[in-house]
């Protein structure tokens, strides 16, 4: 069944409602957004764009970014967003098949109206987004306006839907975390309040004067807002909280803090969200969301199946083998563990390193943590931990491991802690681990 253009929707139903508000709190209405897609669109088609041609667009996160992505979408292209942070020649592989590369905002002149599209076809791709590449070179990921459709309607049952909802995003538009964000609210005819980038001031700003009611973080993220004092936010009714665990202690903090945390799993491949928790359930990252599946494999990898699962994305056997660890407990809520890749075999036990994270998390001293293998030649691997301190607090080395003793067997316990500033992650809060090994 074809599905109404989702910009073209909002704009007949909610022409005056604010589409978007950026970080200076200037407010786009869904008409305005609706005229400068149709504009760009125009632009894009006298420059040779046709259904089924692959769009990148390489714009800060934005109104000419918004009107750009749509305009795409309602000339029935695909979307290839491109992180402006990468060097030119990332940029340009990034880039690579697209029929051409918005690098500035798409403005008419005298191009005639584009034949834009009546309707969507679910099974159209309508975005090439990369993955994070955590353990190997980002690869893209063919989402359908389908993909796209049912996270939204998944979304919206696991978190609630208000019509008057505001939704922070700070997430790179590059990543499918965030570029869910925009696309959801369209679909919704909702507002999306869109930062470029992480400011902890911008966003304890934004929170109030803009009325924000939802914003998606990572632990690092929301333990910075912590620190710099938010606190039970008037309209904020869930942070939802992606990227990676979300450790005890700092789920404890929100808690006391009055935040509405919620946990999220997610992945390119299954077009963001898998499962989420309720507010205030951060224990674990929740249940599959509507039409999803999840089930434990082997080895415990977590295999899913559903309709926001890209195409291209299933094995053999119908299910996506995700490469992440974790368990389902009794109530069907997930539970991390760690990735497959990540496992350290030390003496002939294996070791989640992220079991240990969490361990020295829980340490008052520890900001932050980062455990992996490294060759050993008794033990085949070593477990090594990495760890910020925070700002004041000491720590040693043998302290933080008879810390990890207490609570874990010896073979978990690192044999050696080093110190760092800080730990490499991506853009989205997950964890480089390869790069610590190195």
């Amino acid at each position: 069944m074809d599905l109404d253009p989702w910009l073209p929707r909002a704009a007949a139903l909610r022409p005056e409602h604010p589409a978007l508000i950026d970080r200076d709190g200037r407010v786009t209405s869904y008409a305005e957004l609706h005229a400068a897609a149709l504009d760009a669109a125009a632009v894009l088609q006298a420059r040779g764009v046709e259904v089924g041609d692959r769009v990148a667009i390489a714009l800060p996160a934005g109104a000419a970014f918004l009107a750009a992505l749509h305009a795409t979408l309602m000339l029935g292209a695909a979307v290839v967003p491109v992180d402006l942070r990468l060097a030119p020649a990332e940029q340009e592989r990034r880039a690579g098949g697209a029929k051409l590369a918005v690098t500035e905002p798409l403005a008419r002149t005298d191009e005639p109206d584009a034949a834009t599209r009546e309707r969507l076809d679910p099974d159209a791709v309508a975005t090439l987004v990369h993955t994070s590449g955590t353990t190997a070179e980002p690869k893209p990921v063919a989402l359908t306006v389908g993909n796209w459709s049912w996270n939204a309607l998944g979304s919206a049952l696991a978190l609630g839907l208000d019509p008057q909802d505001r939704w922070l995003c700070t997430l790179p538009l590059s990543h499918v975390g965030g570029l869910a964000i925009p696309i959801r609210s369209a679909i919704y005819g909702t507002t999306v309040v869109l930062h470029e980038r992480f400011a902890t001031e911008a966003v304890l700003t934004a929170i109030e004067r803009e009325r924000v009611t939802l914003a998606s973080l990572v632990p690092t993220t929301l333990a910075r807002l912590i620190d710099a004092g938010l606190k039970a936010p008037n309209t904020l009714r869930v942070a939802l909280i992606g990227g990676g665990p979300l450790a005890p202690t700092l789920a404890q903090q929100a808690r006391e803090a009055g935040i509405p945390v919620a946990q999220t799993y997610g992945m390119t491949e299954a077009c963001s969200q898998v499962t989420t928790s309720l507010p205030g359930e951060p224990e674990t990252a929740g249940r599959p969301l509507v039409g999803q599946q999840v089930r434990i494999g082997a080895d415990d990898e977590i295999l899913v199946k559903g309709p926001t699962v890209a195409p291209d994305a299933s094995g053999a056997d119908g299910w996506l083998h995700t490469g992440d660890c974790g368990r389902l407990d009794a109530q069907g809520r997930l539970t991390l563990t760690g990735r497959l890749a990540d496992t350290i075999v030390t003496g002939g036990e294996n070791v989640a390193p992220a079991e240990v994270e969490a361990v020295l998390l829980a340490h008052p001293a520890v900001a932050d943590a980062g455990v992996h293998g490294r060759s050993d030649p008794q033990w085949g691997e070593a477990v090594v931990a990495t760890v910020v301190l925070h700002d004041g607090s000491q720590a040693e080395a043998e302290e933080l491991r008879a810390h990890v003793a207490a609570q874990l067997a010896r073979f978990k316990v690192p044999k050696q802690i080093e110190f760092a500033a800080r730990l490499p992650r991506t853009a989205s809060g997950k964890l480089l681990r390869r790069e610590l090994s190195r």
